[in-house]
């Protein structure tokens, strides 16, 4: 949904305010980007690894844990927003660009960011892709807002090459219903052949297939909803039953009503959470590796966690963030307005 993003025009101090089993010490370490660009795209690979992305053609690597930050260049990307990002290693990346028409692209690098292929160029005027996930390198799905009561959605079976796919069954989108671009993850993948996305506008709704795309079942979620500033913007799940929705009313970021919900069968029924995040809250991860497990929420006036699977949050700062990711060994960074880039606290599980 890109009329539904906003741009914030000042940093917040990161505070700490405590955390589940946590001492004070903040959540999140800030680390020097090297750009005051928005930025919305981030992917944890590795204690080492991280991509993140941004507008203006901003695409960021690491390789040192984020001691240094490089900017990279894609030819002819200057004025793109990235809004997702997604790298299997220190070479390998996809970065996918949003905006009406030609302006979502999708390119692909193996190099590190030193060269680019630019592998779909959207030709439909009215589609707007928002975001993509990957079951594996060769594997990946994208999704558009809603045009004419359906969802565009593209898929690659090899890695280079996207086509529109076109599923044998997929409810109508409401008028007006959308997905949101605000953290690259209104979509996410599971196992070999899952797949969720979520909307918001008129409803708050969760999309969800067993075979990578070609059959889609959807259910309502009780996350707020009802205008087009406010849905579901962030889905993610740990297997295949466990899953966690968040979201809420950008327009009103400390607004606390409504805002997460979780899911213990993969999807098909949706509970509010008891105690919900500190307001809107635009992308959630969990952390790998961590006991418990640590889930953890973030939007433009804080971070919070939770450590039973979404059930109840408890705040963790009031930093101004965008997304979210953590590797699969429990490192993670998180991205926001104006270059703000820093990682979850060193050795921090919970």
């Amino acid at each position: 949904m890109h009329t539904a993003i906003l741009n914030i025009i000042s940093l917040a101090t990161l505070l700490a305010i405590g955390a589940a089993n946590s001492a004070s010490a903040a959540p999140w370490v800030p680390q020097a980007s090297g750009t005051s660009e928005n930025l919305r795209g981030i992917c944890a690979v590795s204690a080492k690894v991280a991509w993140a992305s941004g507008a203006h053609g901003t695409v960021l690597r690491t390789v040192d844990g984020g001691v240094t930050w490089e900017k990279l260049r894609l030819q002819g990307a200057a004025d793109l927003d990235f809004r997702d990002i997604q790298a299997f290693d220190a070479q390998e990346a996809f970065a996918l660009s949003i905006g009406p028409g030609s302006l979502s692209r999708i390119y692909h690098t193996v190099d590190g960011g030193q060269t680019w292929q630019l592998q779909f160029t959207n030709p439909d005027s009215k589609a707007f892709y928002d975001c993509f996930a990957f079951w594996d390198r060769k594997h990946g799905i994208a999704i558009s807002d809603s045009v004419n009561g359906k969802f565009p959605l593209l898929i690659t079976e090899d890695g280079e090459n996207w086509h529109p796919l076109e599923p044998q069954t997929l409810s109508a989108a409401l008028p007006e219903e959308s997905c949101f671009a605000a953290s690259g993850t209104s979509i996410a993948v599971g196992g070999k052949s899952d797949a969720w996305f979520v909307t918001g506008g008129p409803a708050a709704r969760v999309f969800h297939s067993g075979d990578r795309g070609l059959n889609w079942q959807v259910v309502p979620s009780p996350i707020l909803s009802g205008a087009a500033s406010k849905g579901a913007f962030s889905v993610a799940f740990r297997d295949r039953h466990t899953g966690v929705v968040v979201g809420g009313d950008y327009e009103k970021p400390n607004a606390t009503d409504k805002i997460a919900a979780v899911s213990d069968d993969g999807g098909n029924r949706w509970a509010l959470a008891a105690t919900g995040p500190s307001g809107y809250r635009s992308a959630v991860a969990f952390v790998p590796g961590s006991s418990p497990l640590v889930w953890v929420a973030v939007g433009t006036n804080g971070s919070d966690s939770s450590v039973d699977a979404g059930k109840t949050w408890q705040r963790l700062d009031t930093g101004i963030y965008n997304a979210v990711s953590f590797a699969p060994s429990g490192d993670g960074w998180v991205v926001g307005p104006k270059g703000v880039l820093a990682r979850w606290k060193p050795g921090r599980k919970n």
